[in-house]
């Protein structure tokens, strides 16, 4: 049976810094845009936050594999005229991307369940819900202060565990009753596994791919951080052994701020669904928000 890949989609302001270009377009309009595009479409793109996963995932590849580990999609709301440059620069920067799409200004999420991707990362908060809401592992890319973590050539993703790899359920015990609720319920609850999240999939993908590999030589490390801390582990830790998932570190961090964990860590992402730890997080490593769950509900 053939393997499926792990396939990522992910739009070209994730993928590269199109900063200026955006800041042209809100300025001067889409003419002004399209011009500067094509003015400078043999000048390569800069990085943007999420180019180093994306580089480290395409490098799970075995070059002379028929059938990839790893596929990532571009999803641009760019014109196939203005596209040019993005598609120019992921030949600069020797990346293995050749299915695309442009969409000319529209939004490109309804693409992202035909091509079966795993994951749709974008820098749309709106597009990233709907694709959330289609049952799909999505996340928006914040600006972070982070640089091209090259020292390691790991791929490095870390998770936060409620409203991201498992349901909100007890999340919403403790908003909505406070944290002795809450300790009292995961207590009760210990052996009773948690429902799934909305990256509980693309976590199952990812371990799949780390089984390909001998014991102790995966390039693939994962890790749950956590603002839980005990008695409220055991469930945590018990959910993910009932779904035969193997997590490499689990950080429970009892309400700390995560950043520097992740920086230690060296995360080449975080997915998080609160923006408060999302802030604490970009200021160290790529970051995601996850806008699902009790915490990203209008009051």
């Amino acid at each position: 049976m053939e393997r499926k890949p792990l396939i990522v989609a992910i739009s070209s302001r994730a993928l590269f810094d199109l900063d200026k270009s955006h800041q042209i377009y809100e300025q001067q309009g889409t003419q002004a845009y399209c011009d500067y595009q094509i003015d400078n479409e043999d000048v390569p793109l800069e990085p943007g936050t999420a180019y180093t996963l994306v580089r480290k995932l395409l490098a799970l590849n075995d070059k002379d594999a028929k059938h990839p580990r790893v596929e990532i999609i571009l999803l641009s709301r760019n014109s196939a005229d203005t596209g040019l440059r993005v598609f120019n620069s992921i030949q600069h920067h020797k990346l293995a991307i050749t299915r695309a799409v442009f969409t000319s200004g529209r939004s490109p999420y309804r693409y992202v369940a035909p091509f079966g991707a795993n994951l749709f990362l974008s820098t749309s908060p709106e597009d990233v819900r709907k694709a959330l809401d289609a049952g799909i592992a999505a996340a928006t890319i914040l600006p972070s202060n982070v640089g091209d973590n090259s020292e390691s050539n790991d791929l490095r993703i870390a998770f936060d565990g409620d409203a991201v790899l498992f349901s909100d359920e007890s999340e919403r015990i403790y908003k909505e009753q406070g944290l002795a609720a809450f300790t009292e319920n995961e207590q009760q609850t210990a052996k009773a596994p948690l429902s799934s999240g909305p990256f509980k999939d693309f976590l199952i993908a990812l371990n799949h791919i780390q089984t390909e590999y001998g014991e102790g030589k995966s390039p693939i490390r994962t890790a749950l951080v956590t603002a839980r801390s005990a008695p409220a582990h055991e469930r945590v830790i018990r959910t993910l052994r009932d779904w035969g998932i193997r997590i490499d570190e689990a950080i429970f961090l009892g309400g700390m701020d995560k950043g520097p964990f992740l920086k230690s860590f060296g995360a080449d992402i975080f997915f998080d669904d609160q923006k408060g730890h999302c802030d604490s997080a970009r200021e160290h490593v790529a970051t995601g928000h996850v806008p699902h769950g009790i915490a990203n509900e209008e009051k």
